[in-house]
Parts: C-alpha cells; sequence; structure tokens
C-alpha cells in the first residue's frame, strides 16, 4: 500500500558531516538531536569517546581502559588550543591551567551527566593532568591524587547502573602560586546519600568501605571488634549483593589504609574510624520485639549480644544506649517527659541514628584530608581551578531523597 509523505514529514538527505562525523559538533550541518546522537555513536565505535560541542566536552563512557592517558597524552597536550588536537579531557585541564595563568582569574570546570556517565573517573584524570603538568611534582600534588581512593571507599557504592557510582557530589580547588605550582587544595562535599547505609535497592551493595574492611581486616582485628563476613550483616545484605565483579575488597582495603597514611591520618585515628564502622554493623543486627507496659506500646531487645559490643566499641553505658533505643524524651517548657516507643518506631531510630553518625564520620574523613591538603601558606595561594563533580541523574524503581535533589 502506497503511503504518500506529507511536505513536512519528507526525509531529506544526510549532509556528509553526519555520515563521517565530527570532532566538534558546532560543524555538523543536521544540527538537531538525531544529528548529534548519530556523530556521537560514530565516532563511540571507532573508539573516539570524546568529542566538542564549542569549549563544551562530551565524553561517552567506553566501560573499558583506552591507552588514551599515558605520559605521552600529557606531554601532547600541553599548551595546545581546544580543537589543535582531537578532543580530550586533558585539553579541557590544559586550557583552564593557561588562563588562568595568562589572565591571573579563577577557572572552574563542571563535571555534569547521568549515573555511570564517567564523571567520577574523569575528573580523576583532571586532578592527574593538573598534578603532572604544574611542574614542582611534590609530596602535596600525590596527597591531592591520594583522596581518590579514601572518598571513593567512603562515598561510592555499587549501584544497578555503576559498580562505583559516588553517592556525594563535590567540589575540588586546587590552589597555585603565581609560578603555577600547586600549593594544595580544599574539598568540598554535598547530598551524601545517607540513606544507603541502611538501606539498598535490589542487586546494590552498601558503600565500599564496608566491604573492603570486613575483607581485609586481620583475624586478629576482626575479633577485636566482633565481625564476620559482610553475609551476616542486614545493612550490607539489604540488596542482595555482598561482591562486586571486577573489584577486590582486600586489595582496595590495603590502597585505602595507605592513602590514609599519606593523608597524614595516625594509627589510632584509623582505628577508630574503623570501630565505628564496626559499631554501625553491629547496630544494624539489633533486633526488636513489641511489648506493652503501663498499658502503652513498648519495645524490647531480646537478644543483648549486639548491644553489648555497640557499647563496648562505642564507650557507652549499655543502660543509657538501650534507653535511648527504645524511648522518647520531649521537652516542653522547660520540662522533660519521657514515653516508651513501638518496635516499629525504635528501629527507625537506630536507622536514623546511624545514618546520622555515619554522615558525621563523613564529615570528619573530608576535614582530615582537608587538614592535609590545605594548610596555612595555601591561603596565600594567588589563582586556583575549581571542579564540580556533580552528583549523577537517576531513575530508581525506588527513589529517596537524594534522587529528587
Amino acid at each position: 500500500e502506497e503511503q504518500w509523505l506529507t511536505p513536512e514529514r519528507r526525509i531529506k538527505a544526510m549532509h556528509p558531516t553526519s555520515i563521517a562525523g565530527v570532532e566538534d559538533m558546532i560543524g555538523l550541518n543536521d544540527l538537531n538531536e538525531a544529528g548529534i546522537l548519530r556523530n556521537l555513536l560514530t565516532r563511540y565505535n571507532n573508539n573516539f569517546i570524546y568529542t566538542y560541542t564549542g569549549s563544551i566536552l562530551v565524553a561517552v563512557n567506553p566501560y573499558q581502559i583506552l591507552p588514551i592517558y599515558k605520559n605521552e597524552q600529557i606531554k601532547l597536550y600541553r599548551d595546545k588550543k581546544i580543537g589543535e588536537l582531537p578532543p580530550h579531557v586533558f585539553a579541557i585541564g590544559d586550557n583552564c591551567y593557561t588562563l588562568m595563568k595568562r589572565t591571573l582569574q579563577n577557572q572552574c570546570i563542571v563535571v555534569s551527566g547521568e549515573s555511570g556517565a564517567g564523571k567520577t573517573e574523569n575528573t580523576k584524570l583532571l586532578l592527574q593532568y593538573l598534578a603532572a603538568i604544574s611542574g614542582k611534582h611534590s609530596w602535596i600534588e600525590q596527597q591531592i591524587l591520594e583522596t581518590n581512593p579514601i572518598l571513593e571507599a567512603f562515598g561510592n557504592a555499587k549501584t544497578v547502573r555503576n559498580d562505583n557510582s559516588s553517592r556525594f557530589g563535590k567540589y575540588i580547588d586546587i590552589f597555585f602560586n603565581t609560578d603555577g605550582s600547586i600549593e594544595g587544595a580544599r574539598i568540598d562535599q554535598y547530598l551524601l546519600e545517607k540513606s544507603r547505609i541502611v538501606g539498598q535497592n535490589q542487586h546494590e551493595r552498601n558503600y565500599h568501605i564496608f566491604y573492603c574492611m570486613l575483607a581485609g581486616l586481620s583475624k586478629e582485628h576482626k575479633e577485636k571488634l566482633h565481625l564476620r563476613d559482610a553475609s551476616h550483616y542486614k545493612y550490607l545484605t539489604g540488596g542482595g549483593s555482598t561482591v562486586c565483579e571486577g573489584r577486590d575488597d582486600a586489595e582496595e582495603f590495603v590502597e585505602i589504609r595507605s592513602a590514609m597514611k599519606v593523608m597524614e591520618m595516625t594509627d589510632q585515628e584509623i582505628w577508630d574510624i574503623l570501630k565505628i564502622l564496626a559499631a554501625l554493623l553491629h547496630l544494624g543486627n539489633i533486633k526488636y520485639k513489641g511489648t506493652s507496659e503501663n498499658n502503652m506500646e513498648a519495645t524490647s531487645i531480646p537478644d543483648q549480644n549486639n548491644v553489648d559490643r555497640v557499647a563496648a566499641i562505642l564507650g557507652l553505658t549499655k543502660t543509657s544506649f538501650v534507653k535511648a533505643l527504645t524511648s522518647k524524651t520531649i521537652y516542653v517548657q522547660g520540662e522533660s517527659v519521657t514515653s516508651t516507643i513501638n518496635a516499629d518506631q525504635s528501629k527507625e531510630v537506630r536507622d536514623a541514628f546511624c545514618k546520622g553518625i555515619y554522615g558525621r564520620l563523613f564529615l570528619y574523613i573530608v576535614k582530615m584530608v582537608n587538614k592535609a591538603i590545605y594548610k596555612t601558606e595555601v591561603k596565600t595561594a594567588k589563582s586556583a581551578i575549581g571542579v564540580l563533580d556533580i552528583f549523577g541523574f537517576e531513575n530508581f524503581t525506588s527513589n529517596s531523597f537524594e534522587q529528587f535533589c
């Protein structure tokens, strides 16, 4: 059966630029959604994952390691204008660095995209490039690069979209002196996904650090903290997945501890962090039973082994700790009224307590990192380049406050 197309639906021949693909999409003649997507696909199929749109760099995650980030590429893109060489994340870093030195004005790079797009990896590559071209190759540059394993351990997790998904946003300021050498850096974090601590979607994991700790701690240290493998903890099995293909949790734990040493954390400070993590796991395993007290709903904890462990690890008084988990206190006009709560409310109290502790622990980690990389002399640095790694856009089967933001 013949079908005649109306004038507005008439098919137009594809322009040659859309057939071969272009490095800068401003040069596309078919400048529409279909033309842009075809150009990205054409280049991606030829292992060209970067494409320009003017001074904007579009990156398509190849989900594999490509040999395009070596020292040869760093030297190649040094002092080159955007467009002189094929599109690359190093070109963006060099353009910012050159502008900063020439104009003596601060610069900023915004890394945005959906979850799994490769934002965190490109941010790391930008830091690697800036550290390499600053010329000094000092200890502070190494410290800045070593912030990544720590922040990823405490702020990244396996999701259905990405095996190393950042569950927080970060802004990194890198400070330079008049010679263009790195003097230091400062990290600001925001919107940590605290809800992940107490529950995960199917096929997802909690934060990497928990699994790394359980896989990497010695038998003696695990006994001190009363720890077993990940399958024994409610907070680590909510998504039904305790392993992540392609990741070696034990090996990563060694890297995390090494990075903490580079950040000048003491053995006692590292041990205190591990104690808090262990306490959170034991807290998640506390089980409640609904009872009644004075004709009011109340809660009891039949098995108090986990309560004893948490109290011992955190140095709490057991009686006051149990009271905090199973009752509420309301202050009215200077007077306090304490009443019991039911089992469901007790679980909510416990979960809120754990989310609050982890949130404060993450702030403490960032503070310790900044203490190492943001020295007093940095405050007199002349210029800075900021890198904003925005929280990825996503839509899960079960969404929380973080996805709404």
